[in-house]
């Protein structure tokens, strides 16, 4: 018997083992008197929240709705009245820390959904009302349908994260998600504009619109408008695949086409993955076509401007390489990591280019290959998947994400490095592939990845690109062991932990806004004239950023609550399209474009945003600053600095994350 066959009995046994239990726990709910019901409901809850992590646990749940609701679960609260809910709301529940308050919220909607199919008539509301809500409880949730966890979320709900995206997934495959096509399509493209390295939530996403429209019980009516571009994309992108014909029948019409007619294609390739940044599999037929009839078209179908075909030119038999090992139907967005990768030039820095060379031969050890092929599968070789992760990378230094992980120091770090330091990047990559083991040095003294303890992840990540998949476990436990050899220092260990661990660039001056023992805010007025003085261009005469810093901000909730510490980059500070002084940064975070509270909303497009780059105007990403790091021996001008500049920053802090830390005479109203 298949190993996954034996987990699935095992899961159906605990499943079946946890609904027996549930039911015994509603019949003891039902029949207990009312002054006694609360004291019950405790088990039925407990027992539920297991239910719901199960797979098959939302169909099951649904099933005993209407048993659910007679024994009382909904009594005295206000899911016992449906028709008065509110469907925005679900989004405030649904991240609720409270397991109690997450479960009940489930159980109703699932309760709504048997009535929306009618296996459960409900007195206060019709299958039709039930359907509406549900329709718009999933439009107000599409983040969660869709995107991994985000620092708030895992902090706060901890292993019950995973419960509101089985719940949401779970009923939009059963109301249908064409009910909610066009917030899907702005979510999409939103999510696209940042363009991140791992693509596949999205591409489901652009299938399951292409499943509506090719549905013919489906009527989508006047909704998913900008749903071709997206859809083409993937599945017919050129006027000889726009049918979709499949592979086998596209590679047999490209072998009758004439000069003319590749161009076409290759154009047309070219142009819907700029636009979109997903590359078809039918792109990787093309690409593989012209390696062997066509390699002069090779510049049309990467879609590269002048620098891009110089460089290919250049280091033509390198290019020709990367594509034979790293270019199939299985790794797409390959294409795209390399034309990115042509575009930025690194190839002419000297060591970048025999690195590559190093990687084309990269023996792997037998647990990268294995942790390769349990996270991407066999279709290809894992050196493939591993090659296909390193062209993106480089080309897409800002699509670095770390997934459900709490690992947001090595997914900067890996970002920093690829860049500004490739060569570097590559030599990490070889290490951790190879060896199993990476030695950085803190303060002259190594440090193995092998030799040192459990890192700040609690388990190994999965959900990762092909490059963080092997190279983030041996950072994390780096990471942690520097942090760990500082720990009797005063002080907070980031300032001597960036530098070794990020690189040289990083500044070795450092200011910190928080007393470590008792995380209240200290010499602010002090901390924030000196990032004015460091980063502020009107104050510190003018000088660019040169390097990418390491930073860290104190992440908040739409409520402007803290949630807890998180690091990025700082890449560029300048003005905006509408001469607003901003900060570009690096949020690793999977999806920068987040809601801060208090109005601090980070943009991550409109506002003159590179792609990948997030930013706000300069006093609202201040006001989140705890850690900055600069060059001490660059002198800005802290006396410049006026009193409404710092009154404006100190408000937002003290209405945010500084509640309970601000000292009083700092303290703005």
């Amino acid at each position: 018997m298949a190993i996954d066959d034996v987990n699935s009995s095992a899961d159906e046994g605990k499943l079946a083992t946890l609904l027996t239990r549930l039911d015994e726990a509603l019949s003891i709910l039902e029949a207990a008197p009312g002054f006694a019901k609360a004291g019950k409901l405790g088990r039925v809850l407990d027992t539920a929240r297991r239910v719901l992590m199960l797979d098959g646990g939302c169909a099951a749940i649904e099933q005993r709705a209407q048993a659910i609701e007679g024994a009382g679960v909904f009594s005295g609260s206000d899911w016992a009245s449906p028709h008065t809910l509110i469907p925005s709301l679900s989004a405030t529940t649904l991240r609720s820390p409270d397991a109690n308050l997450l479960v009940i919220e489930a159980l109703s909607q699932l309760r709504l959904l048997a009535v929306a199919r009618q296996d459960y008539q409900h007195g206060m509301m019709s299958a039709e009302q039930a359907q509406r809500f549900l329709t718009q409880v999933l439009a107000s949730n599409l983040t969660l349908l869709f995107q991994p966890p985000n620092e708030a979320e895992r902090e706060t709900l901890g292993r019950l994260v995973e419960l509101p995206r089985k719940l949401l997934d779970y009923l939009a495959s059963c109301i249908g998600y064409e009910l909610v096509i066009d917030q899907l399509i702005d979510e999409i493209w939103r999510i696209l504009q940042q363009r991140p390295i791992q693509v596949g939530a999205v591409k489901r996403m652009v299938t399951q619109i292409a499943i509506c429209q090719a549905d013919p019980n489906i009527d989508l009516g006047a909704s998913g408008q900008g749903a071709y571009r997206l859809v083409s994309s993937l599945f017919g992108p050129t006027h000889a695949c726009s049918e979709d014909p499949g592979l086998e029948i596209y590679q047999e019409r490209l072998d009758y086409m004439d000069n003319a007619a590749l161009q076409r294609e290759a154009t047309g390739f070219a142009r819907a993955m700029h636009d979109t940044g997903l590359v078809s599999a039918y792109h990787t037929v093309l690409v593989r076509h012209l390696l062997k009839q066509g390699e002069y078209l090779l510049s049309e179908a990467l879609g590269l401007s002048s620098t891009g075909r110089d460089c290919l030119l250049c280091y033509r038999e390198l290019v020709l390489s990367l594509i034979d090992k790293s270019v199939f139907p299985e790794t797409p967005q390959a294409i795209y990591g390399l034309a990115l990768l042509l575009e930025r030039g690194i190839l002419y820095q000297l060591p970048v280019a025999p690195a590559m060379w190093r990687q084309l031969g990269l023996p792997l050890s037998s647990w990268s290959r294995e942790r390769l092929t349990l996270a991407f599968g066999n279709g290809v070789p894992p050196e493939a998947f591993l090659l296909e992760g390193v062209l993106c990378m480089l080309g897409l230094p800002l699509g670095v994400g770390q997934g459900n992980n709490p690992t947001c120091q090595s997914a900067r770090a890996l970002s920093m490095w690829s860049y500004n330091d490739p060569d570097y990047l590559l030599q990490m990559v070889t290490w951790a592939a190879r060896d199993d083991e990476i030695i950085m040095h803190f303060e002259g003294q190594p440090i193995s990845s092998r030799e040192s303890a459990s890192g700040v992840a609690t388990s190994l990540p999965i959900d990762l690109d092909a490059v963080s998949l092997l190279v983030v476990p041996h950072l994390d436990r780096i990471y942690a062991e520097m942090g760990r050899r500082c720990s009797d220092r005063e002080g907070d260990p980031h300032r001597w932990v960036n530098p070794e661990f990020h690189g040289w660039w990083s500044g070795r001056g450092f200011r910190l806004n928080v007393d470590v023992p008792t995380g209240n805010l200290v010499d602010l007025e002090d901390f924030l004239r000196h990032f004015y003085a460091a980063y502020h261009p009107y104050h510190n005469g003018n000088q660019p950023l040169i390097h990418p810093q390491p930073a860290g901000i104190a992440v908040t909730d739409t409520a402007a609550r803290f949630i807890g510490w998180h690091a990025i980059t700082i890449l560029r500070v300048t003005l905006d399209p509408k001469d607003v002084m901003r900060v570009y940064f690096f949020n690793p975070n999977n999806d920068s474009g987040q809601n801060w509270g208090d109005g601090v909303t980070v943009s991550t497009a409109g506002y003159g945003e590179r792609f990948g780059e997030a930013s706000l105007p300069f006093e609202q990403f201040l006001s989140r600053l705890y850690i900055f790091h600069y060059d001490p021996l660059e002198h800005g001008e802290l006396a410049k600095v006026t009193r409404d500049e710092l009154d404006e920053v100190i408000g937002f802090i003290t209405r945010s994350w500084g509640v309970g830390r601000m000292p009083v005479a700092e303290t703005v109203l």
